[in-house]
């Protein structure tokens, strides 16, 4: 039996009586970048959002290191090795980048490196040190993606999962995402992404799950799917995306 990092097993997720996602099974292997594709409402923030029992499935199961994560708490998840950056950052706009950083050490076994995250972090975005005083709030889009994902480095995760992580921001700043992507994927992290730039997403991706409207439609190695005539035939033509 092949020991994943972590592994879904045929969750559904429902949102009241509305069933979001139903019977999808995937696994992440240490070491490399999985992507969920899809389009909109196909269930992909949701996935992540289970994964962090933000919205526990409600059958299934969900399993990291070998350990379920049924009846955890999100903050108990965030303990085992798990961060997510979720779409649209959700900073805490009013407190200054440094309040933000030290938040993402609040468990207790990351507190003792804090000096040590907090300099990771700086060496990633430099641009953070120099606004360290500033509220998140007033930095631009491209910073406060930034500011997102150091903050979530901050708990020093196994798995860091990123949620559409160049939504709304300019071309030059994609391409630094995309890069500080690979760069802490090989430091070691392992990542999952939900990606709306699906093309520079499978570039960086070592394997791809796509999801249309809460299932698991196909799947296969990036570099094969970037070349498949059913996956871009059905990318583009059922789910309308640009690729």
């Amino acid at each position: 039996m092949e020991n994943h990092l972590l592994e879904i097993k045929n969750i559904n997720i429902s949102y009241g009586d509305a069933l979001a996602v139903c019977d999808v099974s995937f696994f992440v292997d240490e070491g490399k970048i999985i992507t969920l594709v899809g389009a909109n409402g196909a269930g992909k923030s949701t996935i992540l959002n289970a994964i962090s029992m933000i919205t526990p499935p409600v059958k299934g199961e969900i399993l990291f290191s070998g350990k379920s994560l049924a009846k955890l708490k999100p903050e108990e998840v965030v303990d085992l090795g798990i961060s997510q950056v979720p779409e649209g950052r959700h900073l805490f706009t009013k407190l200054t980048v440094l309040e933000n950083l030290e938040l993402g050490a609040y468990p207790a076994k990351t507190r003792p490196y804090m000096k040590e995250s907090l300099e990771r972090a700086f060496n990633l975005f430099p641009v953070l040190k120099e606004r360290i005083k500033q509220t998140a709030g007033t930095l631009s889009g491209g910073e406060q993606q930034m500011l997102a994902i150091g903050r979530a480095l901050m708990a020093r995760p196994s798995l860091l999962m990123l949620d559409e992580p160049s939504l709304g921001l300019a071309p030059i700043i994609v391409e630094k995402m995309f890069e500080t992507i690979r760069t802490l994927n090989s430091e070691g992290i392992t990542i999952l992404l939900v990606e709306q730039n699906v093309h520079q997403a499978l570039e960086i991706s070592d394997y791809a799950y796509v999801l249309q409207t809460g299932t698991c439609r196909m799947q296969g190695h990036c570099e094969e799917l970037l070349t498949n005539s059913d996956f871009r035939s059905a990318y583009l033509g059922i789910m309308g995306v640009r690729i």
